[in-house]
């Protein structure tokens, strides 16, 4: 690999810490922010939670519009760059509002959220079409893309386990009120984003020899790009599912550890076990795919997943066995992440190879469209699961109670309302207990499952076909 490349692998990787760091922020923590910290009641949770699922549907469906755009942008800097450095800063910029406290209150706060929210997704989906479809723009080869992958997928996980350890704690790393610290909390995270942002705009090189000029995309061929590419719906599809388990499993992160388990500090030890069990993976993700083709790591992976979601489920919350199961999760997952994104790039030139059209931005608008799929159906499923089990009163009434403890400076005052706060986490027991473990991990079993099912009857792009394929192309290209 020249220096070139190696260049481009770590400087694209690097470009996705605070990225991911962010959208975790959001997609994963912001739900929480509303029912633990602001405490708001049932029918506004129900608007709010019901308008961010609309709105991130919506957005994604724009996804692949916004696919197009990139796809005919011509500038001296590319078709890429110009709109990551735009996404960044405007989601940032967002990000900041969402967290900021103006005194809202009701239906105001209710709106104030919602505009904002969905001014978000769309920013941020400029960014994130433009970052993604800078992958296969880098290198035709798969051993150099898995290689780029990698590192941008450990970089992605060492920004997302950064905030997922990092959150509960917010407010005694502060040492303010909790929405005060969250607040605080998110520029740091904005900040982060835009300086490693920088690397992937300064830092890589697009590797664009041997391609034919790109022509104008229109709609009707944003269309024909998206649906004639079968091995790009398949992937796409297969993605989906996974997304929505995987986002709903870890989004009821908080709620399991505080209101099953009992301890809501232990998520942080947990969420750094995780953390270093994916960034494990996807190290040694490279030498296992040196011995092993893609469809036998993606099996062998499938089958550590329900065996792990099984072992999770009937834990009874005994921690060694909850760290066992979320170990042999998480690595798993792992493999699938970066085993999706792999397909998606190779589906690129497949598309090019059937359609006679190379469309990076449009076939990688499937991922941030799947991204917010699965956000979308997590969100709602958290939002549903916490009003049907009784949970949300629950939270409502904890926010409330954490907001005096932090005015109060009395040692036994302070004590008396950690009693109260103790005495209701520990009534959520039972049958909304229940609920919540048959949400956060029946459920994302079955539609990781089926997605696996897909790809085992639909996929056929091996290693053997984009060989072929390559070599159609170079022979197309003289």
């Amino acid at each position: 690999m020249d220096r070139q490349m190696k260049r481009n692998r770590f400087c694209f990787g690097l470009g996705t810490l605070g990225r991911d760091a962010l959208y975790t922020l959001i997609s994963m923590y912001f739900i929480t922010y509303l029912t633990e910290t602001v405490g708001l009641a049932d029918g506004e949770l129900a608007v709010i939670g019901t308008l961010m699922v609309i709105f991130r549907v919506f957005d994604a469906l724009n996804d692949p519009v916004m696919g197009t755009i990139v796809d005919n942008t011509v500038t001296r800097w590319g078709k890429f760059k110009p709109w990551i450095v735009f996404g960044a800063i405007v989601a940032g910029l967002l990000t900041i509002l969402l967290f900021s406290d103006f005194g809202l209150t009701g239906s105001a706060y209710v709106a104030y959220v919602a505009v904002i929210y969905l001014l978000w997704g769309i920013a941020y989906t400029t960014n994130d079409i433009a970052y993604w479809s800078l992958m296969p723009a880098i290198s035709k080869d798969q051993k150099v893309r898995e290689g780029v992958g990698a590192v941008a997928r450990i970089c992605a996980n060492v920004g997302m386990f950064a905030v997922v350890i990092l959150y509960t704690m917010v407010p005694d790393l502060f040492g303010r009120p909790a929405r005060e610290s969250y607040f605080l909390f998110t520029v740091i995270i904005v900040l982060i984003m835009w300086f490693f942002q920088s690397f992937t705009v300064l830092g890589v090189r697009e590797d664009r020899s041997g391609l034919k000029k790109q022509e104008h995309t229109s709609l009707s061929g944003m269309v024909k790009a998206l649906v004639k590419n079968d091995q790009l719906m398949v992937t796409a599809v297969a993605m989906a599912l996974f997304m929505i388990g995987y986002c709903t499993t870890t989004s009821f992160g908080v709620y399991y550890f505080k209101y099953a388990y009992k301890n809501e500090g232990t998520y942080m030890v947990f969420a750094a076990v995780l953390g270093v069990a994916q960034l494990t993976a996807l190290s040694v993700f490279p030498k296992f795919s040196s011995r092993f083709s893609r469809k036998q790591l993606y099996f062998g992976s499938m089958v550590a997943v329900v065996a792990a979601y099984i072992l999770f489920f009937f834990s009874f919350e005994q921690l060694p066995v909850i760290i066992i199961a979320g170990l042999i999760l998480f690595f798993a997952q792992a493999f699938i992440q970066l085993l999706m994104l792999l397909f998606l790039a190779d589906a690129v030139e497949y598309g090019e190879w059937k359609l006679g059209r190379r469309n990076e931005s449009v076939s990688f608008a499937v991922q941030p469209f799947i991204n917010k799929l699965g956000g979308a159906v997590g969100t709602g499923v958290v939002t549903v699961t916490l009003i049907i089990s009784g949970i949300n009163p629950v939270s409502q009434q904890l926010a409330g109670l954490e907001q005096q403890l932090a005015q109060l400076t009395d040692p036994a005052q302070i004590a008396e309302l950690q009693v109260q706060i103790d005495a209701l986490i520990n009534g959520v027991t039972g049958t909304p207990v229940w609920i919540m473990k048959t949400a956060m991990m029946l459920l994302p079993l079955v539609c990781i499952l089926a997605g696996f099912l897909l790809y085992q009857r639909k996929f056929r792009i091996d290693e053997t076909l984009y060989a072929q394929i390559l070599s159609d192309l170079e022979q197309r290209d003289k």
